[in-house]
């Protein structure tokens, strides 16, 4: 049959991105425990497309998916981008894989474990042979306002916040060390159960420790600058402010292999 999307184009202009979106898929992911994890993944699979290609073959972004049997494991993920821009015969391809990941956390005063969730995603890049790899995870913290303790008479605004760390690797990296990080440096850590003793440390821990945005993207970042495995990040907090319509945010981008600028070519968050 007449390969239509193989025909040549007159327009004379390149496509950075064409592929599919929202495509879901059964994953499993290792953890730090020594375990695995069952979820599901949300994939984009994109690649770029020559000026004088009229389309790209959209099936063959689901036969690469579908020819990892019935799981994708995050193992696999390196070779999923080499074999779709294979089969797609081009030189330059973006996948990201995004899915919720679960963490068991103790309680800091009674030890009573509950499961986290937080949203964790795997992206990988490769243009004319040069391979990159970033973990993102979104880590929902705690933050309490430095100014509002400081004014206040009585107590202090604080709030639910989310951290959103972006690192571009060359060593594995759990997902757990990134969410190690964005949890210390928040005001504090938030919790699936809560006993009163509980309630009580965490509640002072967060006036003990009050932080605004700027604050805690600083202190991420501090804690990145110092981790070898990280050859680039972008590091964004948000407050769901408690005593506004609106939220408060801040992000750093930075290549620590070139200046303290954008962090190179960081796919989109």
């Amino acid at each position: 049959m007449d390969d239509v999307q193989g025909r040549a184009d007159s327009r004379q202009i390149p496509i950075n991105k064409v592929g599919i979106k929202d495509i879901f898929h059964p994953v499993r992911v290792k953890d730090r425990s020594g375990g695995e994890q069952h979820t599901i993944a949300n994939f984009n699979m994109y690649v770029a497309l020559p000026h004088n290609f009229k389309g790209t073959h959209m099936s063959r972004f689901v036969e690469v998916l579908h020819g990892h049997e019935r799981e994708v494991s995050v193992d696999s993920f390196r070779q999923m981008l080499t074999e779709m821009t294979r089969k797609l015969d081009a030189t330059t391809g973006h996948i990201e894989m995004s899915f919720p990941y679960f963490v068991m956390k103790k309680a800091p005063v009674s030890g009573v474990s509950s499961l986290m969730n937080y949203q964790a995603s795997l992206i990988g890049e490769v243009q004319d042979g040069r391979e990159e790899m970033w973990i993102r995870v979104l880590v929902p913290v705690t933050s309490l306002c430095p100014c509002s303790k400081k004014i206040a008479d009585y107590g202090a605004h604080n709030q639910r916040s989310h951290i959103t760390i972006k690192a571009r690797v060359h060593e594995h990296l759990w997902i757990e060390e990134l969410i190690d990080i964005a949890e210390h440096e928040a005001s504090s850590q938030v919790y699936g159960i809560l006993k009163r003793p509980d309630e009580k440390f965490v509640t002072e821990r967060a006036y003990d420790n009050p932080k605004f945005v700027e604050d805690i993207v600083r202190d991420v970042a501090v804690r990145l600058n110092g981790e070898p495995r990280v050859l680039a990040y972008v590091v964004e907090a948000e407050n769901f402010e408690s005593i506004h319509n609106h939220s408060a945010y801040a992000l750093i981008e930075k290549d620590k292999q070139g200046d303290n600028g954008p962090a190179g070519r960081a796919p989109p968050a």
